[in-house]
């Protein structure tokens, strides 16, 4: 290769490469409702080809009606939970003179044991300027909610319409021999597909359970907290603890200290457990996957790509450490 012809090589992927780093930076507000459409298109993919190749129905069409399906299947669920919970958020009725004298109870008791002042004037007017900023978040969650809405549906219909040329393409600039090749798309199959079906049925399952304890031991609004802890079960290790353990803590600052002792053990001991054991045995039957890839996946993941790093998260480590195995049985042997 000549020095020009070198010169031509290093220059084009000099320009690939900024540019592709600036339209992944402008494009990161977008990346929730692109990763889910990926997702879907994975989890959509076989019936696309069933449709359009064995009963030779257009694309156009076989598209559409999968579009239909998913936005009935994937996000007419989510949406009417996210609708539910506001609606129930807004009927909850807290008795401001209980909560009060709650409040101020526990700052005299630690203001007594430790000498601590909870309501002072510097406390108050921390927790008064960090309100704005709660609903500047819930606003902005919100917006950006919507607009990955469009963007997925728009990005899913054009992805099924040439989801073969797509797959070619992609397929041919992997960096990888034909076997290798074939083991890295495998592998983000099963992992999209696993993460895709466990994390919302891992998510019923426990927040049913920690339902049924919520009606057992009294805990006030215990169908909202039950549908809060569905979705906590996304955060790795504290998950579940974020929603029953203050519920706990206000049960008994609230007088009801059996109740919320039995609350305790209860979540402690079987939701917890369960979260674990369902989880493990889920990424074990679907994907094989180690339980530490799962829960760094996940940390890592949700500060990456948002929401979609719960399942996206897992896969960018497993292709990394399948990419070291590659290298290593390649190069290093």
């Amino acid at each position: 290769m000549s020095i020009k012809e070198q010169y031509w090589k290093y220059s084009l992927i000099t320009i690939i490469l900024g540019l592709g780093l600036l339209l992944f930076l402008k494009i990161t507000p977008f990346m929730g409702g692109i990763l889910g459409a990926c997702t879907i298109y994975i989890m959509e993919r076989k019936q696309m080809l069933y449709l359009t190749q064995k009963r030779r129905i257009k694309k156009s069409v076989t598209a559409f009606f999968l579009l239909i399906e998913a936005i009935l299947c994937f996000l007419v669920p989510l949406s009417v939970a996210v609708w539910l919970l506001i609606s129930k958020l807004q009927t909850v009725n807290v008795d401001t003179i209980d909560f009060v004298n709650t409040i101020t109870s526990l700052a005299d008791w630690l203001r007594t044991k430790t000498g601590y002042d909870l309501l002072s004037k510097e406390n108050i007017t921390s927790i008064a300027s960090i309100i704005p900023g709660i609903g500047q978040f819930l606003m902005g969650s919100i917006s950006s909610f919507t607009v990955n809405v469009f963007v997925l549906v728009f990005v899913l219909y054009f992805m099924l319409i040439g989801g073969t040329q797509m797959e070619k393409y992609i397929y041919e600039l992997l960096p990888f021999s034909e076997e290798n090749k074939k083991n890295v798309l495998n592998e983000i199959k099963m992992i999209v597909r696993s993460n895709a079906i466990g994390i919302p049925l891992l998510a019923v399952i426990q927040g049913a359970i920690a339902t049924l304890g919520y009606y057992l031991f009294d805990a006030p609004s215990a169908l909202l907290f039950g549908f809060l802890t569905c979705f906590a079960t996304v955060i790795p290790i504290v998950g579940t603890a974020l929603v029953w353990f203050p519920l706990a803590a206000y049960m008994a600052l609230s007088g009801n200290w059996v109740h919320a002792i039995g609350l305790l053990l209860y979540c402690g001991l079987i939701v917890t457990n369960i979260d674990n054991l369902i989880r493990f045995v889920l990424q074990k039957k679907m994907a094989d996957t180690h339980p530490l890839i799962t829960i760094f996946g996940v940390v890592i993941g949700l500060s990456i790509f948002g929401f979609m790093g719960v399942i996206f998260g897992p896969l960018l480590i497993s292709i990394f450490m399948l990419c070291v195995n590659i290298f290593k049985e390649q190069y290093l042997k």
